[in-house]
């Protein structure tokens, strides 16, 4: 990001890159695990007690906090590194 920033990329767009990577990497994987959910909801409709094993609010509420905590994972970092001055970014590396 240093390099980026020293030649010439804005901080926002740096930042935006890197919530854009994590973000595409946190929906393939919550679109894995939904189908894996889904093929394995017979499975595990045995073990559940007074929750159908395809509650819709559980396959909505569930992917949708998985995508906010990965988006939030990506932008606090992001956003400190996009802050650093890039003459100090390219001495420290």
């Amino acid at each position: 990001m240093g390099i980026r920033i020293a030649l010439g990329a804005r901080g926002a767009h740096v930042l935006w890159l890197v919530i854009g990577e994590g973000l595409r990497l946190a929906l393939i994987g919550v679109a894995a695990g939904l189908l894996a959910a889904l093929q394995s909801t017979g499975v595990m409709a045995h073990l559940l007690f007074e929750v159908s094993s395809t509650d819709p609010a559980i396959f909505a509420i569930v992917p949708l906090m998985l995508v906010i905590v990965a988006v939030l994972a990506c932008y606090l970092p992001a956003r400190r590194a996009s802050k650093v001055d890039p003459i100090v970014a390219l001495r420290h590396e």
